[in-house]
Formats: C-alpha cells, sequence, structure tokens
C-alpha cells in the first residue's frame, strides 16, 4: 500500500486520494467509515513556531544586554515576560486552532468505528515540509530554553549583588541568537512526500486494525491539519467523550521504539508495556520530547488517556519534514513491529 508518494498537504487533493485509499480497506475490513469535516486557523501551525524563535531570540539579546549594563531587574522582567507569552500565550493559541479567525481553512479526518470503541488507533494523513530538519528545530528550542533559564540564575546572582563578567553575557547572547535562528526559520512549506512523518505511522495503524479481531470493538482515526496545529484532532475530540488512544507518528526500520504519554495515559502506558513484554519488545516510555507535537498531545489535553508511539533515531530526525524523507528509504520492518505492538496494547487495554 503507497501512501507517501507525493507531498500530501492538508485538505490538498494528494491528502485526499490516500484518504480515500484507507476508506477502502478499513470498510474492506468490516468498519463503518465516515469523513469529518472541520474548518481551523492555518496561523498557528505555519507560523507559531518562527514567532516563538523571534520572541526568544529578541528575549536572550534584550536580558543579556541589560545584564551586562547593569539593569538585572529590567532583564528578569524580559525573561519573565517572554516566559509568560511563550507558555501560557502559545498553550492559548494551540488549543484555540479550531475557532481562531486567521486563515482559516478546511480538511476532513476520516472516523472508521466497529462497534463502540474505547480504545482508537490513530495517525495523521497530511505531510509538511521545512527548510530545517526537525532534529536541528528540537535542538534549538532545548538550547534556547537553557539559555533562558542560565541567565534568569545570572540575573538573579546579578541582583544578589554578585558580579557576573561581561563575557558570561555575550558567550550566552551568543549561544541563545544560534539555538533560535533554525526556530525561525522554521516556515511550513509542501515539498516532503512525508514517509516516515507520517505514512509509516498510517500504514502502521491499518496493519494494527487488520490484526485484530473483527468483533472487537475498535475505532481508527485518521487526521488531517495535524502539521498544522493537531487541528484535526483537536476537531474530533471537542465532540466525543474522553476514550484511550494509541497515537502512531514516525516509524523508521531501526532505531528505539518510544512510547511518549500525554495527559492521563496510564492505563494505556501499562497496556502498551504489558504488550511490549509479551511479545519481547524493548520499550522506552518517556514524556512528550520538547518541540515534538503529535495528535496524542492533543488527545491529551482534551482528557484522553493517550501515547504516540514511534521508532528511530538521530538519522530519523534528520530525515523529517524534508524532501529526503521518502518511501524508498523504508523498507517496512518497523511498521509491521509497530502495528504488532499497536494490536497487543489494544488489547490489553479493551
Amino acid at each position: 500500500m503507497r501512501v507517501a508518494g507525493e507531498p500530501r498537504p492538508a485538505g490538498g487533493s494528494a491528502e485526499a486520494r490516500v484518504r480515500e485509499t484507507c476508506r477502502a480497506r478499513l470498510a474492506a475490513a468490516g468498519f463503518s467509515v465516515a469523513e469529518q469535516a472541520f474548518e481551523y486557523s492555518a496561523f498557528p501551525g505555519r507560523w507559531a513556531t518562527p514567532l516563538g524563535g523571534v520572541v526568544a531570540c529578541l528575549t536572550v539579546l534584550s536580558a543579556a544586554m541589560l545584564g551586562r549594563d547593569g539593569h538585572p531587574g529590567a532583564a528578569l522582567t524580559v525573561i519573565v515576560a517572554a516566559v509568560l507569552v511563550l507558555g501560557i500565550g502559545g498553550r492559548v493559541i494551540a488549543r484555540r486552532v479550531t475557532t481562531l479567525p486567521w486563515a482559516r481553512a478546511a480538511s476532513m479526518n476520516l472516523v472508521a468505528t466497529r462497534g463502540m470503541p474505547r480504545v482508537w488507533l490513530v495517525a495523521h494523513l497530511d505531510s509538511k515540509s521545512q527548510p530545517v530538519a526537525m532534529l536541528a528545530r528540537v535542538a534549538g528550542i532545548v538550547i534556547a530554553g537553557a539559555t533562558l533559564v542560565t541567565l534568569a540564575a545570572l540575573v538573579l546572582a546579578a541582583m544578589g549583588g554578585e558580579i557576573v563578567p561581561p563575557r558570561a553575557w555575550r558567550v550566552l547572547a551568543t549561544i541563545g541568537v544560534a539555538a533560535s535562528l533554525p526556530v525561525i526559520a522554521s516556515v511550513v512549506g509542501a515539498k516532503s512526500p512525508g514517509a516516515l512523518d507520517n505514512g509509516s505511522g498510517l500504514v502502521t495503524v491499518l496493519l494494527a486494525a487488520d490484526a485484530l479481531p473483527r468483533d472487537m470493538p475498535l475505532g481508527v482515526l485518521l487526521t488531517s491539519a495535524e502539521e498544522l496545529g493537531m487541528a484535526g484532532a483537536r476537531a474530533f475530540a471537542a465532540n466525543r467523550p474522553p476514550a484511550m488512544a494509541i497515537n502512531v507518528d514516525g516509524v523508521d526500520d531501526h532505531g528505539s521504539t518510544i512510547c511518549m504519554y500525554h495527559g492521563r495515559a496510564a492505563r494505556v502506558r501499562v497496556g502498551v508495556a504489558r504488550a511490549a513484554r509479551a511479545i519481547g519488545m524493548r520499550v522506552r516510555e518517556q514524556p512528550t520530547i520538547p518541540g515534538l507535537l503529535t495528535d496524542g498531545v492533543a488527545l491529551g489535553e482534551a482528557g484522553w488517556s493517550a501515547v504516540t508511539l514511534s521508532r528511530g533515531g538521530v538519522g530519523t530526525l534528520w530525515r523529517i519534514h524534508r524532501a529526503a524523507d521518502t518511501a524508498d528509504r523504508l523498507s517496512g520492518v518497523g511498521m509491521h513491529e509497530l502495528a504488532r505492538l499497536a494490536a497487543s496494547a489494544a488489547r490489553e487495554i479493551a
């Protein structure tokens, strides 16, 4: 089944073709399949990350200059204001992606059910490209955040009467600006075929659904606009009571298998852990990686018990969101192995 032959921007014809392929396969597997149309703002998904990089860059520069010039109180005010804007402001905007008035767009989720499901398998249909590899972007976010924390510590030390060498301010400013640049450059395009992200997740979910008994209640959610603020998952969760979800996003042939948990995910985490032990698979459990947003995050914020399964390594993060993310670089081994894990975990928690 080929789902990553061309880029699949949300709401586009390529995504629609893949959605129709998935619809036919799920219907043949005994699911009742429907499309859920929704509208959303593309603004957060397209511009929130670059704008966040700009805010971080300006904050580091301003705080370092104020600290160097003997104004630690003003520097602390700048840092606190930036943290509030990036933290609270970003969270509010992200959660309102379906209602914000800017850059309105429309797309469709694919919703398939057998019986009355409490367990959902989830993957996203759309793909995007960015001029900066995910590895560089995640590293930039982590380093910029660490720089702000270090700056805050220096500012507090200066306010307490300690003498901070001018060089320390300059070094932190340089590191913070350099870390912010890949974040600022992370504008959204449509040049990646999205084999890893997330053709691999789609195939994994469909294989897992095929492996489960037809009399087992099960839901399959294939979202759109995950790459634009997780809009499809947010629209879906807004109209349903919380349930349990196993999201699959990014499955390479090799590397570590990761179970990232979101929200109140205890039951699903336990199910994944038991399934991994039963089939002899090593799975690393951890909170969501900073800067790595998935549909599992949106479902967790809506009260779902949700995890995201992924497999890969440093090379995986280097390919994601780039034109190099092509299907010919995947053999499918990882997809079949994670499909087995997802199916086993679904049985555990059903």
